[in-house]
């Protein structure tokens, strides 16, 4: 199923179609049938409690079938973990680098609402990996259809040869070929992503410059985090999708080209948006439930769509919600490491011809580098002001205990030693955000996650802390979990439900699923 250019598929059928119409294996789950707005004068008051992706896709997929919605955000801005402030010399500071993949079909399609086009993205050319030993890979002008995408990789690797594919261990190894959900956690939940790679003799160059790069994306060292979830990542990027592993990303930063824009939207469908409303408690009526947050306002359904900390906290407050075993499962979420991101603003630029994004390892403690003013506005105009550069450097799974200025200077030193142009640059602001408040999808976790669903049909939950049986992480996840949510929302009250897209639930590659059953059965 394809897209009509210039108009998002949802616009014309109100199916929401995967917008790069690229990938025609890409899955439908079609929404649940119903009316297709609720009655005026009738129409269900839910509260959304967090304004970051999941809350807003919640937001947004409610007040489009005509529910009445309020939305609270803690911060003064919109966008969770991907927002975006002001600093006091006007520039803007946000969590870090974050990747648009093509394949994020259900964040691209809530983007596509405030605009259509997604004309605020602009692609990347290229998302390099260097190690500290001089290896460099790239994954550019690689085939996108599976297998052959993988194939090109090894074939052209400086780190994965044909030699290494040869020594590893197939019947193992079978498992990134045959992924299946939820069947991948079930066979893998309990094995770290370290062991398993391990265990199928993957080698070490490419381990660390490949998947410890992708585990890192959940901030968290490959020994504590499920290899399910790797498995399932290398099935989204790779064996998957034909969408690859090349991504695009705000022309402008967070709140200009995303989180301003839509704001506009959510105003635009009646959604009461308010920030600067920390939750503090959700009380349960005999019909629906009290929310206060300074005040106090009563609602038909709650969409819970907070960080783990958040949650944690709101349910603690909140005595009364779901069961026992529920609040159990909310209670036991933890949270990864520290991570830090710090972002300088430069007297000298680095050379143009450096990546917008390039993945580390072996530096020690930096594991990305990011040159914005290669790809965002307000950086640029920063570069043509000043004649410097804006640089964004991150450091995943510190040391609880870490000191944010010997990080900080660690960070410094390796920046210069991986482009050495800007060695000795003269720091004219710095900002950094040092924090420990995303998932932590540790082994064994996975059946002891809440889901979307709750014990109490009003009471949803939303954002990648969820358990969710599809092929889908981070942002994404985010972004499908608050559809899903307010579709379970819509479905209780007999309203139409939003298609989802997701990429396939299986291995895309029929011989490669029927070479893994063979090897399996051999064994």
């Amino acid at each position: 199923m394809t897209t009509t250019p210039g108009l998002p598929l949802f616009l014309l059928t109100g199916r929401q179609g995967p917008p790069s119409g690229r990938d025609r294996r890409a899955r439908l789950l079609p929404g649940r049938p119903g009316r297709a707005r609720a009655e005026s004068g009738r129409e269900p008051r839910v509260a959304v409690v967090g304004g970051g992706i999941a809350g807003v896709a919640a937001a947004v997929a409610l007040a489009e079938r005509g529910v009445r919605v309020v939305l609270h955000e803690r911060h003064d801005e919109l966008g969770g973990r991907v927002r975006g402030w002001t600093t006091r010399t006007g520039e803007t500071m946000t969590r870090g680098f974050h990747a648009f993949f093509r394949q994020y079909y259900n964040l691209r399609a809530l983007l596509r609402r405030a605009d259509p086009d997604l004309a605020r993205l602009r692609p990347v050319a290229d998302y390099p990996l260097l190690h500290a030993n001089g290896t460099r890979e790239s994954f550019a002008r690689l085939p996108l259809t599976p297998p052959w995408n993988v194939a090109g990789f090894v074939l052209r690797s400086e780190t994965f040869t044909l030699r290494d594919l040869a020594r590893m261990d197939t019947r193992a190894a079978t498992a990134l070929f045959d992924v299946s959900l939820p069947r991948t956690y079930v066979e893998l939940d309990d094995v770290d992503a370290d062991g398993f790679l391990r265990g199928i003799r993957f080698p070490d160059a490419a381990r660390h410059l490949a998947f410890e790069v992708f585990s890192r994306s959940f901030f968290a060292h490959p020994s504590k985090l499920s290899a399910a979830e790797l498995v399932t990542m290398f099935h989204i990027y790779f064996l998957g999708s034909s969408e690859g592993l090349l991504f695009d990303v705000p022309r402008d930063s967070y709140p200009a080209a995303i989180w301003e824009p839509m704001r506009e939207h959510l105003a635009a469908l009646g959604v009461e948006v308010r920030t600067g409303s920390a939750v503090e408690r959700v009380t349960r009526r005999a019909e629906g439930y009290r929310v206060v947050a300074g005040g106090a306002e009563d609602v038909d359904a709650v969409v819970l769509a907070v960080d783990v900390n958040g949650l944690r906290a709101l349910v603690e407050a909140s005595p009364e919600l779901a069961t026992p075993q529920w609040r159990a499962r909310v209670a036991g979420l933890r949270t990864t490491p520290p991570f830090l991101v710090s972002r300088l603003w430069l007297d000298r630029p680095a050379r143009p011809d450096r990546a917008p994004f390039l993945g580390t390892s072996g530096f020690g403690r930096l594991d990305n580098v990011s040159v914005l003013d290669h790809f965002e506005d307000q950086a640029r105009a920063y570069r043509d002001r000043t004649g410097g550069s804006v640089v964004e450097l991150h450091a995943y799974a510190l040391d609880e205990d870490c000191d944010q200025d010997e990080v900080v200077a660690t960070l410094v030193r390796e920046l210069e030693a991986v482009y050495p142009e800007l060695s000795g640059a003269r720091v004219r602001q710095e900002e950094h955000v040092l924090s420990a408040d995303c998932p932590l999808f540790a082994p064994g976790s996975f059946t002891t996650r809440p889901t979307v669903a709750t014990p109490d049909p009003t009471l949803v939950v939303a954002g990648d802390l969820a358990r969710v049986d599809l092929p889908v992480a981070l942002m994404e996840r985010a972004a499908t979990t608050g559809f899903l949510a307010a579709n379970s929302l819509l479905g209780h009250w007999g309203l139409r439900g939003h298609d989802l897209w997701t990429v396939p639930n299986r291995g895309r590659s029929v011989l490669l699923r029927r070479a893994a059953t063979r090897i399996r059965a051999r064994a």
